[in-house]
Protein backbone atom coordinates (compact mmCIF):
# COMPACT_ATOMS: atom_id res chain seq x y z
CA UNK A 1 0.00 0.00 0.00
CA UNK A 2 1.26 3.52 -0.94
CA UNK A 3 1.99 6.00 1.26
CA UNK A 4 -1.30 8.65 0.93
CA UNK A 5 0.55 11.44 -1.35
CA UNK A 6 -1.20 14.59 0.75
CA UNK A 7 0.59 14.56 3.84
CA UNK A 8 -0.61 18.06 4.89
CA UNK A 9 -3.25 20.48 4.44
CA UNK A 10 -0.53 23.00 4.60
CA UNK A 11 0.96 21.75 1.41
CA UNK A 12 -1.44 23.80 -0.45
CA UNK A 13 0.00 27.36 -2.40
CA UNK A 14 -0.67 30.29 -0.14
CA UNK A 15 -3.02 32.17 -2.59
CA UNK A 16 -4.97 29.43 -1.82
CA UNK A 17 -5.46 30.64 1.46
CA UNK A 18 -5.36 34.52 0.93
CA UNK A 19 -8.35 34.02 -1.59
CA UNK A 20 -10.00 31.88 0.95
CA UNK A 21 -9.84 34.31 3.65
CA UNK A 22 -10.88 37.26 1.40
CA UNK A 23 -13.93 35.12 0.37
CA UNK A 24 -14.87 34.17 3.70
CA UNK A 25 -15.04 37.55 5.19
CA UNK A 26 -17.06 39.08 2.50
CA UNK A 27 -18.89 36.33 1.01
CA UNK A 28 -18.94 33.48 3.18
CA UNK A 29 -22.30 31.82 2.10
CA UNK A 30 -21.39 31.85 -1.33
CA UNK A 31 -21.87 28.78 -3.25
CA UNK A 32 -19.75 27.58 -6.27
CA UNK A 33 -18.71 24.66 -8.48
CA UNK A 34 -14.90 23.56 -9.39
CA UNK A 35 -14.15 21.46 -12.62
CA UNK A 36 -10.79 19.47 -13.28
CA UNK A 37 -9.51 19.61 -17.10
CA UNK A 38 -6.23 18.03 -18.33
CA UNK A 39 -5.81 19.91 -21.43
CA UNK A 40 -3.14 17.57 -22.97
CA UNK A 41 -2.85 13.66 -24.38
CA UNK A 42 -1.87 11.32 -22.01
CA UNK A 43 0.39 7.63 -22.08
CA UNK A 44 -2.97 6.43 -21.17
CA UNK A 45 -6.76 7.05 -20.19
CA UNK A 46 -6.56 9.03 -16.36
CA UNK A 47 -9.64 7.26 -16.16
CA UNK A 48 -7.90 4.48 -15.12
CA UNK A 49 -7.23 6.49 -12.32
CA UNK A 50 -10.10 6.78 -10.56
CA UNK A 51 -10.41 4.68 -7.76
CA UNK A 52 -7.05 5.88 -7.06
CA UNK A 53 -8.14 9.26 -6.83
CA UNK A 54 -11.37 8.15 -4.76
CA UNK A 55 -8.89 6.30 -2.06
CA UNK A 56 -6.55 10.12 -2.14
CA UNK A 57 -9.75 11.78 -1.53
CA UNK A 58 -11.01 9.85 1.30
CA UNK A 59 -7.68 10.32 3.16
CA UNK A 60 -7.83 13.88 2.60
CA UNK A 61 -10.91 13.99 4.56
CA UNK A 62 -9.77 13.07 7.52
CA UNK A 63 -6.75 15.30 7.71
CA UNK A 64 -6.68 18.50 10.29
CA UNK A 65 -4.34 21.24 10.47
CA UNK A 66 -1.52 20.51 12.99
CA UNK A 67 -1.20 22.96 16.05
CA UNK A 68 2.52 23.40 15.10
CA UNK A 69 0.67 24.70 11.52
CA UNK A 70 -1.64 26.55 12.61
CA UNK A 71 1.03 28.59 14.53
CA UNK A 72 2.75 28.83 11.51
CA UNK A 73 -0.07 30.94 9.56
CA UNK A 74 -0.48 32.92 12.56
CA UNK A 75 3.31 34.20 11.83
CA UNK A 76 2.01 35.37 8.16
CA UNK A 77 0.47 39.02 9.16
CA UNK A 78 -2.08 39.48 6.37
CA UNK A 79 -3.69 36.12 7.68
CA UNK A 80 -6.39 37.14 10.37
CA UNK A 81 -6.98 35.44 13.72
CA UNK A 82 -10.45 34.33 13.12
CA UNK A 83 -9.67 32.82 9.82
CA UNK A 84 -7.13 30.56 11.39
CA UNK A 85 -9.51 29.62 13.94
CA UNK A 86 -11.97 28.68 11.27
CA UNK A 87 -8.85 26.52 10.43
CA UNK A 88 -8.36 24.89 13.05
CA UNK A 89 -11.91 23.17 13.05
CA UNK A 90 -11.94 23.09 9.45
CA UNK A 91 -12.16 19.37 7.51
CA UNK A 92 -12.77 18.90 3.63
CA UNK A 93 -16.01 17.27 3.27
CA UNK A 94 -16.02 14.43 0.92
CA UNK A 95 -19.69 15.00 0.01
CA UNK A 96 -18.68 18.15 -1.61
CA UNK A 97 -16.30 16.29 -3.90
CA UNK A 98 -17.18 13.79 -6.55
CA UNK A 99 -15.15 11.54 -9.07
CA UNK A 100 -17.01 9.80 -12.31
CA UNK A 101 -15.93 8.99 -15.49
CA UNK A 102 -15.95 10.26 -19.13
CA UNK A 103 -15.16 7.57 -22.14
CA UNK A 104 -11.31 8.29 -21.43
CA UNK A 105 -11.59 11.52 -19.38
CA UNK A 106 -11.67 12.04 -15.64
CA UNK A 107 -13.99 14.16 -14.21
CA UNK A 108 -13.75 15.90 -11.03
CA UNK A 109 -16.15 17.98 -9.31
CA UNK A 110 -15.70 20.16 -6.56
CA UNK A 111 -19.30 21.74 -5.84
CA UNK A 112 -20.70 23.52 -2.41
CA UNK A 113 -19.67 26.64 -0.10
CA UNK A 114 -17.21 28.24 -1.47
CA UNK A 115 -15.19 28.51 1.80
CA UNK A 116 -15.77 24.17 1.63
CA UNK A 117 -14.67 22.90 -1.97
CA UNK A 118 -12.28 25.93 -3.01
CA UNK A 119 -9.28 24.05 -1.42
CA UNK A 120 -9.94 21.26 -3.12
CA UNK A 121 -7.77 22.65 -6.31
CA UNK A 122 -3.98 22.21 -5.39
CA UNK A 123 -4.67 19.02 -3.71
CA UNK A 124 -6.83 17.10 -6.53
CA UNK A 125 -3.66 18.45 -9.24
CA UNK A 126 -1.16 17.16 -7.52
CA UNK A 127 -3.07 13.82 -6.86
CA UNK A 128 -3.50 13.30 -9.94
CA UNK A 129 -0.16 14.10 -11.29
CA UNK A 130 1.74 11.82 -8.57
CA UNK A 131 -1.05 8.83 -9.41
CA UNK A 132 0.02 9.24 -13.33
CA UNK A 133 3.58 9.43 -12.77
CA UNK A 134 3.55 6.39 -10.84
CA UNK A 135 1.80 4.29 -13.18
CA UNK A 136 3.73 5.49 -15.77
CA UNK A 137 6.90 3.57 -13.71
CA UNK A 138 10.47 4.23 -14.61
CA UNK A 139 11.10 6.14 -11.46
CA UNK A 140 14.67 5.21 -11.47
CA UNK A 141 14.84 6.65 -14.98
CA UNK A 142 13.14 9.56 -14.35
CA UNK A 143 14.31 11.16 -11.51
CA UNK A 144 18.18 9.98 -13.02
CA UNK A 145 17.19 12.38 -15.85
CA UNK A 146 15.18 15.32 -13.50
CA UNK A 147 18.44 15.38 -11.61
CA UNK A 148 20.98 15.75 -14.29
CA UNK A 149 18.34 18.61 -15.95
CA UNK A 150 18.45 20.07 -12.16
CA UNK A 151 22.49 20.01 -12.26
CA UNK A 152 22.40 22.18 -15.45
CA UNK A 153 20.43 24.81 -14.12
CA UNK A 154 22.11 24.85 -10.61
CA UNK A 155 25.34 25.40 -13.15
CA UNK A 156 23.53 27.79 -15.14
CA UNK A 157 22.71 30.26 -12.72
CA UNK A 158 25.50 29.73 -10.97
CA UNK A 159 27.44 30.96 -14.27
CA UNK A 160 25.34 33.81 -14.25
CA UNK A 161 26.00 34.81 -11.07
CA UNK A 162 29.77 34.62 -11.33
CA UNK A 163 29.75 36.52 -14.23
CA UNK A 164 28.12 39.55 -12.60
CA UNK A 165 25.19 39.31 -15.22
CA UNK A 166 21.99 39.29 -12.37
CA UNK A 167 23.26 41.96 -10.67
CA UNK A 168 23.17 44.41 -13.52
CA UNK A 169 19.73 46.55 -13.28
CA UNK A 170 16.99 45.34 -10.24
CA UNK A 171 18.05 41.95 -8.65
CA UNK A 172 16.72 38.89 -10.40
CA UNK A 173 14.37 36.76 -8.01
CA UNK A 174 12.39 33.91 -8.91
CA UNK A 175 9.86 31.57 -6.72
CA UNK A 176 9.25 27.73 -6.60
CA UNK A 177 5.32 27.00 -8.05
CA UNK A 178 6.19 23.68 -8.55
CA UNK A 179 3.50 22.36 -6.48
CA UNK A 180 0.09 21.71 -8.18
CA UNK A 181 1.90 19.72 -11.37
CA UNK A 182 5.21 18.54 -9.51
CA UNK A 183 6.38 14.93 -10.51
CA UNK A 184 6.05 13.78 -6.63
CA UNK A 185 6.48 15.22 -3.37
CA UNK A 186 9.70 13.62 -2.60
CA UNK A 187 11.10 15.33 -6.01
CA UNK A 188 9.92 18.94 -5.14
CA UNK A 189 11.22 18.32 -1.52
CA UNK A 190 14.44 17.55 -3.31
CA UNK A 191 14.23 20.31 -5.74
CA UNK A 192 13.35 23.39 -3.85
CA UNK A 193 15.40 22.26 -1.00
CA UNK A 194 18.82 22.14 -3.33
CA UNK A 195 17.89 25.44 -4.81
CA UNK A 196 17.39 26.97 -1.26
CA UNK A 197 20.44 25.91 -0.61
CA UNK A 198 22.61 26.91 -3.89
CA UNK A 199 20.81 30.40 -4.01
CA UNK A 200 19.76 31.80 -0.59
CA UNK A 201 19.86 34.98 -2.62
CA UNK A 202 17.49 34.78 -5.61
CA UNK A 203 15.07 31.79 -4.70
CA UNK A 204 13.08 33.95 -3.08
CA UNK A 205 10.50 31.62 -1.10
CA UNK A 206 7.71 28.90 -2.61
CA UNK A 207 4.25 28.84 -2.99
CA UNK A 208 4.06 25.42 -1.28
CA UNK A 209 3.04 26.54 2.35
CA UNK A 210 4.32 23.23 3.67
CA UNK A 211 7.85 23.67 2.30
CA UNK A 212 7.77 27.28 3.23
CA UNK A 213 7.67 26.30 7.00
CA UNK A 214 10.30 23.26 6.85
CA UNK A 215 12.95 24.69 4.93
CA UNK A 216 12.24 28.31 6.97
CA UNK A 217 11.44 29.93 3.40
CA UNK A 218 8.99 32.59 2.51
CA UNK A 219 5.75 31.68 1.58
CA UNK A 220 5.00 33.13 -1.90
CA UNK A 221 1.35 34.08 -3.37
CA UNK A 222 -1.46 36.54 -3.64
CA UNK A 223 -4.17 36.12 -5.66
CA UNK A 224 -5.17 33.40 -8.47
CA UNK A 225 -8.50 33.83 -11.36
CA UNK A 226 -10.99 32.21 -9.37
CA UNK A 227 -10.72 35.11 -6.94
CA UNK A 228 -11.65 37.52 -9.46
CA UNK A 229 -14.15 35.48 -11.45
CA UNK A 230 -16.06 34.58 -8.26
CA UNK A 231 -16.95 39.02 -8.39
CA UNK A 232 -18.87 37.85 -11.74
CA UNK A 233 -21.31 36.49 -9.83
CA UNK A 234 -21.40 38.63 -6.74
CA UNK A 235 -24.05 41.18 -7.70
CA UNK A 236 -21.93 43.76 -8.95
CA UNK A 237 -22.42 44.82 -12.85
CA UNK A 238 -20.41 42.48 -14.84
CA UNK A 239 -18.59 45.72 -16.19
CA UNK A 240 -17.21 46.86 -13.10
CA UNK A 241 -16.47 43.13 -11.71
CA UNK A 242 -12.49 43.67 -11.68
CA UNK A 243 -12.80 46.80 -9.96
CA UNK A 244 -15.19 45.01 -6.64
CA UNK A 245 -12.77 42.56 -6.61
CA UNK A 246 -9.82 44.41 -6.43
CA UNK A 247 -11.49 46.87 -3.63
CA UNK A 248 -12.64 43.55 -1.65
CA UNK A 249 -8.77 43.10 -1.96
CA UNK A 250 -7.49 46.15 -0.79
CA UNK A 251 -9.78 46.40 2.40
CA UNK A 252 -9.22 42.44 3.13
CA UNK A 253 -5.19 43.25 3.31
CA UNK A 254 -4.92 47.12 3.62
CA UNK A 255 -1.41 47.26 1.57
CA UNK A 256 -0.45 43.40 2.24
CA UNK A 257 -0.61 40.62 -1.00
CA UNK A 258 -0.36 43.86 -3.44
CA UNK A 259 0.45 42.03 -6.68
CA UNK A 260 -2.53 42.09 -8.72
CA UNK A 261 -2.99 38.90 -11.59
CA UNK A 262 -4.17 40.89 -14.84
CA UNK A 263 -5.57 38.40 -17.43
CA UNK A 264 -8.98 37.52 -16.24
CA UNK A 265 -10.44 39.12 -18.93
CA UNK A 266 -7.30 40.08 -20.84
CA UNK A 267 -4.52 42.54 -20.09
CA UNK A 268 -6.40 45.75 -22.17
CA UNK A 269 -9.81 45.68 -20.05
CA UNK A 270 -7.42 45.27 -16.64
CA UNK A 271 -5.66 47.77 -17.35
CA UNK A 272 -8.94 50.02 -18.19
CA UNK A 273 -10.10 49.34 -14.45
CA UNK A 274 -6.77 49.73 -12.93
CA UNK A 275 -6.60 53.58 -12.70
CA UNK A 276 -4.34 55.67 -10.50
CA UNK A 277 -6.13 54.54 -7.17
CA UNK A 278 -5.69 50.93 -7.76
CA UNK A 279 -2.14 51.61 -9.30
CA UNK A 280 -0.64 53.42 -6.31
CA UNK A 281 -2.48 50.71 -3.86
CA UNK A 282 -0.91 47.68 -5.43
CA UNK A 283 2.75 46.92 -5.43
CA UNK A 284 2.68 45.49 -9.16
CA UNK A 285 0.85 42.85 -11.57
CA UNK A 286 1.43 39.10 -12.33
CA UNK A 287 1.60 37.81 -15.79
CA UNK A 288 -0.03 34.62 -16.57
CA UNK A 289 -0.53 35.00 -20.54
CA UNK A 290 -0.14 36.19 -23.38
CA UNK A 291 3.50 37.28 -24.79
CA UNK A 292 5.20 38.63 -21.56
CA UNK A 293 7.23 41.07 -23.10
CA UNK A 294 4.49 42.53 -25.07
CA UNK A 295 2.16 42.48 -21.49
CA UNK A 296 5.24 44.28 -19.38
CA UNK A 297 5.50 47.13 -22.23
CA UNK A 298 1.94 47.61 -21.38
CA UNK A 299 2.65 47.87 -17.85
CA UNK A 300 5.29 50.32 -17.88
CA UNK A 301 3.16 52.67 -20.92
CA UNK A 302 0.25 52.63 -18.22
CA UNK A 303 2.52 53.69 -14.82
CA UNK A 304 3.99 56.18 -17.20
CA UNK A 305 0.27 57.67 -18.39
CA UNK A 306 -0.55 57.77 -14.86
CA UNK A 307 2.81 59.49 -13.75
CA UNK A 308 4.16 56.18 -11.43
CA UNK A 309 7.67 55.74 -11.32
CA UNK A 310 7.75 51.52 -12.27
CA UNK A 311 11.06 51.04 -9.84
CA UNK A 312 8.44 51.08 -7.35
CA UNK A 313 6.52 48.59 -8.90
CA UNK A 314 7.03 44.62 -9.50
CA UNK A 315 6.16 42.78 -12.48
CA UNK A 316 5.55 38.90 -11.81
CA UNK A 317 6.06 36.30 -14.21
CA UNK A 318 4.47 33.16 -14.14
CA UNK A 319 3.53 31.64 -17.35
CA UNK A 320 5.24 28.23 -18.98
CA UNK A 321 8.56 29.56 -17.43
CA UNK A 322 11.83 27.72 -17.73
CA UNK A 323 15.08 29.98 -16.02
CA UNK A 324 16.37 30.94 -19.65
CA UNK A 325 13.19 32.59 -20.23
CA UNK A 326 12.92 34.30 -16.75
CA UNK A 327 16.43 35.86 -17.19
CA UNK A 328 15.97 36.73 -21.01
CA UNK A 329 12.63 38.10 -19.50
CA UNK A 330 14.41 40.44 -16.43
CA UNK A 331 17.24 41.24 -19.06
CA UNK A 332 14.50 42.79 -21.09
CA UNK A 333 13.20 44.81 -17.87
CA UNK A 334 15.63 44.86 -14.90
CA UNK A 335 16.99 48.49 -15.81
CA UNK A 336 12.93 50.19 -15.51
CA UNK A 337 11.61 47.83 -13.19
CA UNK A 338 11.90 45.12 -10.40
CA UNK A 339 10.77 41.56 -11.74
CA UNK A 340 10.17 38.28 -10.23
CA UNK A 341 9.50 34.63 -11.81
CA UNK A 342 7.55 32.04 -10.65
CA UNK A 343 8.70 28.79 -12.12
CA UNK A 344 6.55 25.75 -11.89
CA UNK A 345 6.75 22.51 -13.85
CA UNK A 346 10.24 23.04 -15.62
CA UNK A 347 11.82 23.07 -11.74
CA UNK A 348 9.70 19.97 -10.21
CA UNK A 349 8.46 18.03 -13.13
CA UNK A 350 11.48 18.19 -15.70
CA UNK A 351 11.77 14.57 -16.25
CA UNK A 352 11.43 12.31 -19.56
CA UNK A 353 8.01 12.30 -19.22
CA UNK A 354 5.42 14.78 -20.65
CA UNK A 355 4.30 16.27 -17.83
CA UNK A 356 0.94 16.97 -17.48
CA UNK A 357 -1.52 19.98 -17.86
CA UNK A 358 -4.05 19.58 -15.29
CA UNK A 359 -5.83 22.70 -14.08
CA UNK A 360 -9.20 23.06 -11.81
CA UNK A 361 -11.00 26.08 -12.40
CA UNK A 362 -13.85 27.95 -10.96
CA UNK A 363 -16.64 27.34 -13.52
CA UNK A 364 -20.21 28.56 -11.61
CA UNK A 365 -20.77 30.82 -8.11
CA UNK A 366 -24.31 32.04 -7.08
CA UNK A 367 -25.71 29.30 -9.66
CA UNK A 368 -24.16 31.38 -12.53
CA UNK A 369 -21.54 30.93 -14.88
CA UNK A 370 -18.23 32.62 -14.52
CA UNK A 371 -15.28 32.71 -16.86
CA UNK A 372 -11.55 33.90 -17.89
CA UNK A 373 -11.29 35.53 -21.05
CA UNK A 374 -7.48 34.73 -21.67
CA UNK A 375 -4.25 36.08 -23.31
CA UNK A 376 -3.77 32.98 -24.85
CA UNK A 377 -5.55 30.92 -27.09
CA UNK A 378 -6.71 27.25 -25.53
CA UNK A 379 -6.58 28.86 -21.58
CA UNK A 380 -10.16 30.31 -21.78
CA UNK A 381 -12.08 27.94 -19.56
CA UNK A 382 -16.03 28.16 -19.71
CA UNK A 383 -18.76 25.57 -20.24
CA UNK A 384 -21.49 28.09 -21.50
CA UNK A 385 -20.65 29.66 -24.89
CA UNK A 386 -23.44 32.53 -24.77
CA UNK A 387 -21.88 33.57 -21.20
CA UNK A 388 -18.56 33.93 -23.03
CA UNK A 389 -19.91 35.62 -25.48
CA UNK A 390 -21.94 38.05 -23.23
CA UNK A 391 -18.35 38.77 -21.62
CA UNK A 392 -16.30 39.60 -24.63
CA UNK A 393 -18.80 41.53 -25.38
CA UNK A 394 -19.44 43.59 -22.27
CA UNK A 395 -15.20 43.92 -22.19
CA UNK A 396 -15.04 44.55 -25.95
CA UNK A 397 -13.01 41.23 -26.30
CA UNK A 398 -12.19 40.01 -29.80
CA UNK A 399 -12.02 35.83 -29.45
CA UNK A 400 -8.32 34.64 -29.09
CA UNK A 401 -7.54 32.95 -32.42
CA UNK A 402 -6.56 29.34 -31.82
Amino acid sequence: MNTPIVRSLLETDLYKFSMWQALMHSHPGAQAEYGFVCRNATVFPLAELKDEVERELDHLCTLSFLPEELDFLRTLRYLKSDFVDFLSVFRFQRRFITVETEGPHLRIRAKGPIVHVMGFEIFVLYIVNELYFRRLGEQDKALAVARERLEAKVTYLKGLVASGELAKGHAFTFFDFGLRRRYSRAWQDEVVARLAREFPGILGGTSNVHLARTLGLKPIGTMAHEYLQAYQAFGFRLRDFQKAALEGWVQEFRGDLGTALTDVVGMDAFLADFDLYFAKLFDGLRHDSGDPIEWGEKALAHYAKLRIDAHGKRLVFSDGLDLAKAVEIHKHFRDRTQTAFGIGTNLTNDTCHKALNVVMKIMACEGQNVAKLSDSAGKTLCEDQTYLAYLRQVFGIQEVAK
